[in-house]
């Protein structure tokens, strides 16, 4: 047994289990240098690499393929902007509580990001990826049953403005067609879609969300990290909302607004 792990041990009579090395494959650096994951970050990334492809280097553990870029930056794309959410609302709220704290109103913003928005990503494609192979429309009508039965609402279909259909969502399908991308996880969201909509008597077109699950899919990225990705790209946009808040506050007047219209009811009685 190493010395520090005999030591461990001894401490107070505890019996510690020896640990594995520390060990990270991202990023390490030198004097010289700075090496993300295999790559020189001086001479071979910067001012040669965008920021989607980084982001692709940094969660596939190798820079895209020229199509893979593109579909990859156009889901980055489509992320980073989607107006007055209540992510950006608690963003632009919690920097009118405290400007100094930049990262801390992003990060109100971001913690947002959960099933109902951004995250749905997550579970449409967690359902495209376990789904059982078979008859894409019966694999397609057994997952809408599920959710239906538990009065869920099924990740990846439905919109409250973008309907028919969601021109997001479009217009990412043709470009996952352009590149390649476009087999089982596609059809498969698409049949969602419609089962949904049979099933709930109400249009559910495939959204922003359900497309990106789709074609993240496609493309062989985890479920798991694409909620990340929705995560990674939104700071930007939050970012934009915390500049036009200095520029044109919107946030004091939600606040007094949201105050007083609440509270009215007490004040005329």
């Amino acid at each position: 047994m190493p010395a520090c792990a005999a030591a461990s041990s001894e401490r107070k009579g505890e019996i510690v289990k020896p640990t594995k090395p520390l060990r990270t494959e991202i990023s390490w650096s030198t004097t010289e240098k700075v090496v993300v994951r295999g790559h020189d970050l001086v001479n071979d990334l910067i001012g040669k690499v965008d920021l989607g492809d980084m982001a692709f280097l940094e969660l596939v553990g190798r820079l895209p393929s020229p199509n893979e870029s593109i579909l990859f930056n156009a889901v980055a794309v489509t992320l980073v902007e989607h107006g007055l959410m209540p992510s950006a609302l608690a963003t632009r709220l919690t920097y009118l509580g405290a400007p100094e704290s930049v990262q801390g109103a992003v990060a109100a913003g971001l913690l947002g990001l959960g099933d109902r928005y951004v995250g749905s990503i997550e579970g449409a494609a967690r359902e495209l990826q376990q789904a059982p192979a078979g008859d894409v429309r019966e694999v397609a009508r057994a997952i809408v049953e599920r959710y239906r039965a538990s009065r869920r609402a099924v990740p990846g279909i439905g919109h409250n403005i973008h309907k028919p259909v969601d021109p997001r969502a479009e217009r990412l399908f043709a470009i996952a067609a352009e590149t390649g991308f476009n087999g089982r996880h596609v059809a498969l969201m698409r049949a969602i879609s419609e089962e949904g909509s049979r099933a709930f008597t109400m249009v559910l077109p495939v959204n922003a969300t359900g497309a990106i699950g789709a074609v993240l899919s496609e493309m062989g990225l985890r479920w798991e990290v694409c909620r990340g990705l929705g995560v990674m790209a939104r700071a930007i946009g939050l970012v934009a909302h915390i500049l036009e808040e200095r520029e044109r506050p919107l946030a004091e007047d939600f606040f007094l607004r949201a105050e007083a219209e609440a509270t009215a009811w007490a004040k005329d009685d």
